[in-house]
């Protein structure tokens, strides 16, 4: 019976050990057939994702490529040779579809002026912007106005400069996008009885813009020269902060240099100074000092400087403002502009830095970060020589002399030029105390 039964046990432990050994080899086969294709999947999406960040840290650079208008030692630069130089600065490159997504199809147009559109738009995390839209045919002026734009405000960032957050560039379209600033210019506000700011913030405003000013002049690696300072190209934000804007014909300068080699005149009559008309005259940051001390006049006069009037004269407020302050009268003028008793003496400070700034010779004209300090108040303003005396007979030579008077005496009038006691020559330092409450408002008690 064992005998029998032994070969049937011994069959049928065989047969399952064998469909054992088999189930087990198919098993194995297919984990491993499962794993080779996770393998490949994975390696195929990182090829693809490798792919992708090469290509989006990479800009897309058109065949063709535009000449740039300046020469360089080794060759014309050219403007995709800028662009990539630029791509290592702050601003971003953008896509023509990231523009028109942004701008929601340029749906929502702000301004135009000679140069292209301007349009309003939002970045996806709801941050506003503008998007300036250049001329199809990029011309060598607008060209170069786009590179002046991204070279200089490009490179720097001040609470009271408008910030460029990138550009756009290809061969069918070129763009500028910034911030987006909610009160528009200070032109709106000066010119126009619709809207009326409050001294205490145009004084602000006036502040800022100095700020602005100074930080390009003074403070950057490279000096920029705005070449543009008028109230059109002073921007305001949600709080009326004072934002400078507009950097297409700025150019950047070595600080050792005394003076730009610029030929031609630039700017904006009205406001551009008196040594653009004479022919290789060197041209420094003073001339944006001149501007903004036409500005200063068109803020204490909230109107422009320069009216038709019915007579063959000229209705020119800045040398109104002179002609009074001679007479020492500058405070029926100032009051007369409708500005209240209670900021007449800043006005008349206000109206004192505008003189020096207007200043025939540039060398008289004080720096923009003594302008700062004469207008924050605290210090006291030496009386200014007459300026606009290049419009009478002297003629064009008052630019040409370095020299001005002060109480009867000829000084050498230079940049950062300090009197006896570190007093420069257009202001004196005085305590905050005497500032506040004037020399007047001490008493010596007798106790």
């Amino acid at each position: 019976m064992i005998s029998k039964l032994l070969p049937t046990i011994f069959s049928q432990t065989w047969n399952t050990g064998h469909h054992h050994k088999l189930a087990g080899a198919l098993v194995t086969i297919l984990v491993l057939a499962i794993l080779a294709i996770i393998g490949a999947v994975a390696y195929c999406l990182a090829k693809i994702i490798s792919s992708k960040d090469v290509k989006g840290l990479e800009p897309t650079v058109p065949e063709a490529s535009l000449k740039t208008v300046q020469d360089l030692k080794d060759g014309e630069q050219t403007m995709e040779k800028f662009l990539r130089d630029i791509a290592r600065e702050k601003p971003v490159r953008f896509t023509l579809e990231q523009l028109c997504s942004f701008t929601n199809n340029y749906s929502t147009k702000l301004g135009a002026g000679g140069f292209g559109v301007v349009y309003k738009g939002q970045f996806p995390n709801g941050v506003k912007i503008a998007a300036k839209i250049l001329k199809t045919c990029l011309n060598k002026r607008v060209e170069a106005q786009f590179m002046a734009e991204i070279g200089t405000i490009g490179r720097t960032y001040h609470i009271n400069l408008v910030r460029l957050y990138g550009f756009c560039y290809d061969q069918t379209k070129a763009a500028l996008v910034y911030e987006f600033m909610e009160n528009g210019s200070l032109d709106k506000y000066l010119f126009t009885d619709t809207e009326v700011l409050k001294w205490e913030k145009l004084l602000d405003i006036a502040i800022g813009t100095a700020r602005g000013i100074a930080y390009l002049h003074e403070e950057c690696n490279q000096r920029i020269i705005h070449y543009d300072i008028k109230p059109a190209n002073i921007l305001l934000d949600a709080k009326f902060s004072a934002k400078v804007a507009d950097f297409g014909l700025a150019k950047l300068c070595n600080p050792e240099n005394t003076h730009d080699s610029t030929s031609g005149y630039r700017g904006t009559p009205g406001y551009s100074a008196p040594e653009f008309l004479l022919r290789n005259y060197p041209i420094t940051q003073k001339c944006d000092v001149y501007s903004f001390g036409m500005l200063l006049f068109e803020i204490i006069g909230r109107r422009k400087n320069a009216q038709d009037c019915s007579s063959d004269t000229l209705d020119w407020f800045p040398k109104q403002v002179w002609d009074e302050y001679e007479k020492g009268e500058l405070a029926a003028k100032v009051l007369g502009c409708g500005i209240e008793e209670n900021d007449r003496e800043e006005a008349e400070r206000m109206s004192m830095v505008a003189l020096w700034c207007v200043q025939d010779c540039p060398e008289a004209r004080p720096p923009m970060s003594a302008v700062v300090k004469m207008l924050e108040g605290g210090v006291e303003i030496v009386a200014p020589p007459k300026p606009f005396r290049y419009l009478y007979s002297i003629g064009m030579d008052a630019l040409k002399s370095p020299c001005r008077i002060v109480n009867g005496s000829s000084h050498l009038a230079s940049e950062g030029t300090q009197g006896q006691g570190g007093e420069s020559f257009w202001y004196q330092e005085s305590s905050p105390i005497i500032a506040k409450y004037g020399a007047s408002g001490f008493a010596v008690s007798s106790n």
